[in-house]
């Protein structure tokens, strides 16, 4: 069955995605628009018509990460199952910080952020700014619920994120190798969904 219209463009955009995530991660922010554009077998012009900008395409690559980091919160009855969604969103932070390929972005931004302050800005609000507000977002609605009690749930999302990055975060920002053993970061999610689930127990 043929695809339309719209899903040849989907494709088109997640390949082109695929391609930034790899120069960038490669060649740093200033790799050009016309070195993703080889990477993704696509045009120039394709991207801009896709994207506008480089600023854009990075947050459209930044945002793409946090819909997947944050699917958890909305995966039907998350709202429902706190310490069920906490492990599983413990368990995509975990991952993501444990993969040293899929933070090359996060640490090519770090070294061209002197240079590149504000392409660098928008990576942050794009990316860690947003994920702390969902997860925050999802802390007042369950404190608001009674299934929790969070006084503060910007600070807590903060916290949150900090149980799940800890050393792992820094040795992928130096591209050192991170222990990914699948059952250790599913025993690892657990814990840290527990605890701070006991921590802030209604």
């Amino acid at each position: 069955m043929p695809r339309v219209v719209g899903q040849i463009d989907q494709v088109k955009s997640e390949a082109i995605l695929d391609a930034a995530s790899d120069v960038l991660g490669e060649r740093g922010l200033g790799a050009s628009i016309e070195a993703i554009a080889r990477r993704a077998a696509v045009s120039k012009q394709t991207i801009y018509n896709h994207f506008g900008c480089k600023t854009a395409l990075i947050e459209a690559l930044v945002a793409r990460r946090v819909s997947h980091i944050t699917a958890p919160l909305r995966v039907p009855g998350a709202a429902e199952q706190p310490i069920e969604t906490l492990t599983a969103l413990a368990q995509t932070l975990i991952e993501i910080v444990s993969n040293v390929r899929a933070y090359s972005l996060i640490r090519v931004t770090v070294q061209g952020a002197g240079a590149m302050p504000e392409l660098a800005k928008a990576v942050f609000e794009a990316g860690p700014a947003t994920t702390r507000a969902l997860i925050a977002d999802y802390l007042a609605a369950e404190t608001q619920a009674g299934r929790m009690a969070v006084d503060d749930p910007m600070e807590a999302a903060e916290f949150f994120a900090g149980m799940c990055s800890g050393h792992r975060q820094f040795r992928a920002l130096m591209g050192m190798e991170v222990n990914a053993d699948p059952d250790q970061i599913a025993h690892l999610a657990q814990t840290v969904a527990k605890r701070f689930f006991r921590a802030y127990a209604p």
